[in-house]
């Protein structure tokens, strides 16, 4: 069950430059999704999910970092916190190993690990460009990576590789804390 924050709960405003939070970021670009997972309906997008904050992981399958940290973190994100005010979502962001991480590939993966949020296939880059499109676009380094989107649809911060729980949980409540301008 997702849990609601009371502001008196709310960490001060001069943490969010602590935690790495951007005052004020750049409109998210739009997600380039050839396919999602765990999701049905309307295809997923930022500007649809305003008045959310988006904790948006990006990972592969393969990837050694994503498996035994950011899926997992995603997944206690997810079941604490996705409802009303936050949005979970992951990007399958595919920049290596491409024959072996197919759509048939992903879904059989997300079923063994029992992955609850909906996940997006990023759409393949240009011929000759292993980078993704929505990878690109976000200036992602690699995987694991995550994006935080605040209400107001504005990117506030990236970041690549492993994050601290309590740290990334004070970081998605000051988001939420935060009222949409």
């Amino acid at each position: 069950m997702p849990v609601t924050l009371p502001s008196s709960h709310c960490p001060p405003p001069a943490l969010a430059q602590l935690l790495g939070i951007t005052p004020d970021g750049p409109l998210a670009p739009a997600w380039s999704v050839s396919q999602w997972f765990g999701h049905r309906g309307a295809a997923l997008q930022p500007e649809a999910l305003r008045g959310r904050v988006i904790v948006l992981h990006a990972f592969q399958m393969l990837c050694r970092g994503c498996v035994h940290h950011g899926l997992p973190q995603a997944q206690r994100l997810h079941g604490i916190l996705d409802g009303p005010e936050v949005a979970v979502l992951g990007l399958h962001t595919v920049f290596e190993h491409h024959e072996a991480m197919r759509a048939v590939s992903l879904q059989a993966f997300l079923h063994e690990n029992r992955v609850a949020f909906p996940v997006g296939v990023d759409e393949a880059g240009p011929a000759g460009d292993p980078i993704p499109l929505t990878m690109r676009r976000y200036g992602l380094q690699g995987t694991p990576s995550l994006v935080l989107i605040d209400r107001a649809g504005r990117v506030r911060r990236t970041s690549f590789g492993a994050e601290d729980d309590v740290q990334l949980g004070a970081t998605v409540a000051a988001l939420v804390c935060e009222r949409p301008v």
